[in-house]
């Protein structure tokens, strides 16, 4: 078994099964279950390397970072000593969804470091699915924009795959990957830069047409902190002043040229005037979240430490609703678009705490060292948690979690691999 199962055919199945998960992001809602064929197939895998092939003494010393992503998952598991009997059902359903957060840091910590030319692959493979999915919701666009248009008017988006919110996570992180990649890498052949640089531009131009907040929150947030990287570590001052005149140029150039931009700047602007309006929750998304951590204050107010239960959310939330907010319709609830405060709601601030010290500490565990795709996804996904609860989703946990595995993969060792830089 282990001349048949060798070390670099393991890792190419294991590098096959993380190109499942990406591609399956882009494709769940016709092929649902390939993330999760991705997910139980790199376990697997992971788990035929320790066999065969990892001996005791070369047991790395770097557990604690994937045991501290592996107790978010636990954190779920103990929420059924705070859940209904009657809602037992959902809280089984949530420790499936959750399930990742126990298989992908095992898998990944089992694993050796990828070889760097399956990691520039997988990275490559990533920014080609987004910006293809981005070219087929741009041509849905033109097909039908004087409806797409208008729908911007009453807070909603063009359709994306995978939905727009967390899409537009994704095209932000492409984006600074492509970067990334073109910067650091001097192996890609003069089609390969070009390619990158077409992607970046691309995806740039998209994200803008596109025009969901929290893409364009992350954006901007990753090239303030792209400006802040070439001024202070690389002291590369005119590519900082380019890159800030491109940033101050964008938003005008974009208000002027895409409607949906236009149309959504000025949704936003409606929505924030109407917050001091209870019944306006029932058509203007802002002022839905408002209203939501404003029903979730009650909630952490009465239960602060462990919470009410994740998945008794949804009831106690609706109780309060009916108390407190009458004109807001049942179709309207929504849970709380923050993270955190989702995570209070649910967990207490116990588990808030638990949360947030077992999520970050991958990042800290990086420090010092240069790994901009862990940084830029960290940002990326701490800036998603202001305003959605990103990881209640098969789509968002998965994107956030692997990806952040992914560049912390690249500060691994890998066999036989003598390349001088590997991203991470």
């Amino acid at each position: 078994m282990q001349s048949f199962l060798t070390v670099p055919r393991l890792t190419l199945a294991a590098a096959v099964f993380c190109s499942f998960i990406i591609v399956g992001l882009f494709v769940a809602s016709f092929f649902r279950i390939l993330p999760s064929i991705g997910i139980v197939g790199l376990t697997l895998t992971a788990a035929c390397y320790a066999a065969l092939h990892r001996r005791q003494e070369t047991v790395r010393k770097d557990w604690k970072v994937f045991a501290a992503l592996s107790v978010v998952f636990l954190l779920h598991v103990a929420a059924g000593l705070n859940t209904e009997a009657a809602n037992l059902g959902k809280y089984g359903q949530d420790v499936v969804l959750q399930s990742p957060f126990l298989l992908l840091p095992l898998s990944f910590w089992l694993l050796p470091g990828l070889p760097t030319c399956y990691l520039k692959r997988l990275w490559q493979l990533f920014i080609g699915c987004v910006v293809v999915a981005a070219l087929v919701a741009t041509g849905n666009y033109l097909l039908h924009t004087a409806e797409i248009n208008e729908m911007y008017l009453h807070s909603k988006i063009m359709p994306t795959e995978p939905d727009h919110i967390r899409f537009s996570l994704m095209v932000t992180l492409a984006t600074a990957a492509a970067l990334v990649l073109l910067c650091f890498d001097d192996e890609h052949s003069s089609l390969q830069r070009r390619l990158l640089i077409l992607a970046a531009v691309v995806l740039a131009l998209f994200q803008h047409l596109l025009a969901v907040r929290s893409g364009l929150v992350t954006f901007y947030a990753i090239g303030l902190l792209t400006i802040g990287w070439l001024i202070v570590q690389a002291r590369q001052f005119q590519r900082a002043v380019l890159l800030a005149v491109v940033l101050l140029l964008l938003p005008a150039a974009s208000y002027l040229a895409f409607p949906t931009f236009r149309n959504k700047f000025t949704n936003t602007r409606e929505d924030l005037s109407k917050v001091n309006n209870t019944a306006a929750a029932n058509d203007y998304s802002l002022v839905a979240r408002v209203y939501s951590y404003k029903v979730a204050a009650k909630l952490v107010h009465a239960n602060p430490w462990f919470g009410v239960g994740k998945a008794d959310m949804e009831g106690e939330m609706a109780v309060h609703y009916q108390q407190d907010y009458p004109t807001i319709r049942t179709a309207s609830y929504i849970q709380p678009h923050n993270q955190f405060i989702y995570s209070a709601v649910a967990f207490g601030l116990i588990g808030v705490l638990i949360f947030t010290l077992s999520f970050y500490y991958p990042l800290l565990w990086t420090w010092p060292r240069f790994s901009p795709l862990v940084v830029m996804q960290y940002a990326i996904v701490s800036l998603s948690f202001l305003v959605e609860y990103t990881l209640e989703t098969q789509i968002g946990l998965t994107y956030s979690l692997f990806f952040i595995l992914l560049g912390l993969n690249g500060l691994m060792p890998a066999p036989n691999d003598s390349a001088s830089w590997r991203p991470s």
